[in-house]
């Protein structure tokens, strides 16, 4: 790929997302040790990714210790996945090379009547993960599954195919979550979500993440360093889905999924690590090729997206009968190094999907006879200017820091039905219009975005001191109408007049009590780009435009610190849900309470109370 050059043509070694006093970069990610070094060229996997392992010892106990999951439903097929993990984390433990793992697939989840069966090797080499493309399935069709191996049987997770290509569904009702840390707080909102029901939970980036032990606010992370290597991959990986909440959500839905920048490394672009001084080309290529494995053997995705190397296709879409066509993009792989000044980030030719997955996307957008036709993006698209009054201040890491390419894009939004775009990365709701001209309030809107928050990352925030701080910047984003700074996720229902969207914002996930309920609704209508707040909980939120209904404000901190500011002592490893013989676990409720803090923009305005007029 391209190295960019800033304004004055000299080569960029250390980039910054945004400029400006007082500015903190968006994304947490400790120090990466630079005196470690990786072995290997840059095509191959690093760190023992083959290692063999001995045999012997029984493995009774920990053998589906990561749960199991499902993705990518397509009408008549669905992947399914586990891993058997051996009893030392993130290595090849006592396993032997190869390990038979039988599946099944029934109708109901006592298994009365199993559908589809087999047997699959899970290899060392893969770090024992399994992959099971189910296909001759019934579309729009509940499923349940297991797995067995070493006398062992695995919880039961329940999945669903896509509706048949050419039907008209009623409703498609997708969970729109990222940026899950660890160390930041609880993963409890997934017990609301899966309350919900969606049909799948679109996960958008920073499944984990890469910070060291020593930052941490809730949970440590493992391991005493950042992951480099495979085994330190895996072993991070394999924490983050022993929380319980996440593993019953997996087991509850199928997912589709796309890396951000924290499943490698914080702010790597294309083969550009975020320190290229420390981490030449080479060496950052061989980082990347064992976190894309890493994430590759913990993910229910297809073959198709198993990587070679350093190189990975992700990018990708799915088709729910007439009503909607999902593309999920993958706008790290392919991007330019992040610009550092205005003029870099306005500079012609610079890319963030690159050539061919533009040319794909639009093809697939004007050429899908879909309803909707939707965007997982996963960083912001929309404008967002960081500088109060005269003059703009943008976040070079998201698609304002590509600003020829997203403006093209946007331009071509024009000729396609009902664009909306699904982000994530900011730790933020933002709901915004998509805008051809952003230097022009009265441009033309395009579609619809919406930046769903973050599931833990962040932790609780100071809500008064984020509203004081963004308040004045309200005026300066017209096209925003709503922007929280709550964790959460966002919870769509897609209809053929419309789509409706709901907040689901948590209390707290410091602790894991937290409640959570819906602080806003919003809602897209056919044929009519843009969007529209329906209303608000009244409380403590805020919101940047005054639509239709009262509507609040939480204004977002660009900030994502993993700066050391423990907190809290690490709280015990979650518990495993597997069993000797097949069970499926009962369901959490759903944890709805009035008292969810969210602020009505009509009343009185405070810090944390904002009312603007556009």
């Amino acid at each position: 790929m391209r190295q960019s050059s800033d304004d004055t043509g000299t080569n960029v070694i250390r980039r910054r997302r945004f400029l400006g006093v007082g500015a903190v970069t968006l994304g947490a990610a400790g120090a990466v040790t630079t005196g470690q070094l990786l072995t290997g060229n840059a095509s191959a996997s690093v760190g023992g990714s083959t290692a063999t392992a001995g045999a012997g010892t029984s493995v009774s106990g920990s053998v589906f210790k990561l749960g199991v999951a499902s993705g990518d439903p397509l009408p008549g097929a669905i992947v399914l996945w586990t891993r058997v993990v051996p009893a030392n984390p993130g290595s090849s433990g006592i396993l032997p090379p190869t390990v038979a793992v039988s599946w099944e697939l029934a109708s109901d989840s006592a298994f009365t009547k199993i559908l589809k069966s087999g047997t699959v090797n899970a290899t060392s080499s893969l770090g024992y993960s399994v992959h099971v493309d189910v296909t001759g399935l019934s579309p729009a069709t509940d499923y349940w599954y297991r797995f067995k191996a070493l006398g062992r049987t695995s919880r039961t997770g329940r999945t669903r195919t896509a509706p048949a290509a050419g039907s008209s569904p009623e409703n498609l009702r997708i969970a729109l979550a990222s940026c899950q840390n660890w160390a930041h707080g609880y993963f409890t909102v997934y017990q609301d979500m899966r309350a919900q029901k969606p049909d799948l939970v679109l996960f958008v980036g920073d499944y984990i993440y890469e910070s060291s032990a020593y930052s941490y606010r809730v949970r440590r992370h493992e391991g005493s360093s950042a992951p480099v290597t495979l085994a330190q991959y895996r072993a991070r990986h394999e924490q983050y889905n022993t929380d319980p909440d996440l593993q019953a959500m997996r087991a509850s839905a199928p997912f589709v999924v796309v890396f951000d920048d924290h499943e490698v490394e914080q702010d790597w672009a294309g083969d550009i690590a975020n320190d290229p001084v420390a981490w030449p080309t080479a060496t950052f290529l061989a980082r990347r090729a064992a976190a894309f494995q890493a994430y590759y053997e913990h993910m229910p995705i297809r073959v198709a997206q198993k990587p070679s190397g350093p190189d990975v296709q992700l990018y990708r879409k799915l088709d729910f009968g007439t009503l909607a066509r999902l593309h999920v993009l993958d706008t790290r792989q392919y991007r330019d190094d992040q610009a550092t000044t205005q003029e870099g980030a306005m500079a012609a030719g610079r890319v963030i999907m690159g050539d061919a997955q533009r040319d794909w996307l639009v093809g697939s957008m004007r050429n899908s006879g879909r309803q909707w036709n939707l965007v997982a993006s996963q960083v912001m698209m929309a404008e967002t200017d960081y500088l109060a009054g005269v003059g703009k201040e943008w976040f070079y890491d998201a698609w304002d820091g590509y600003q020829v390419e997203r403006n093209a894009l946007l331009g071509d939004f024009q000729d396609i039905r009902n664009p909306v775009v699904l982000s994530g990365d900011r730790h933020r709701t933002i709901v915004s219009d998509l805008k051809l001209d952003y230097s022009d309030p009265n441009s033309t809107v395009v579609g619809a975005e919406f930046v769903g928050t973050s599931i833990s990352s962040n932790g609780d925030e100071d809500l008064e001191a984020f509203a004081a701080e963004w308040a004045p910047k309200l005026a300066d984003n017209p096209h925003w109408k709503m922007i929280d700074a709550r964790r959460g996720y966002l919870l769509l229902d897609i209809s053929a007049d419309g789509i409706e969207v709901q907040l689901r914002a948590i209390s707290t996930v410091v602790t894991r009590d937290g409640t959570t309920s819906t602080a806003a609704t919003f809602r897209v209508e056919d044929g009519v780009p843009g969007v529209y707040m329906v209303g608000a909980q009244t409380g403590s939120s805020q919101s940047a435009s005054p639509d239709e209904s009262a509507s609040s404000t939480d204004s977002p901190t660009p900030t994502e610190t993993d700066s050391p500011t423990p907190t809290e002592t690490e709280s015990p490893t979650p518990t495993e849900t597997e069993s000797p013989t097949p069970s499926e676990s009962a369901s959490p409720s759903a944890t709805e309470s009035a008292s969810d803090a969210a602020t009505d923009v009509s009343s009185t305005a405070s810090t944390a109370d904002v009312t603007t007029t556009p």
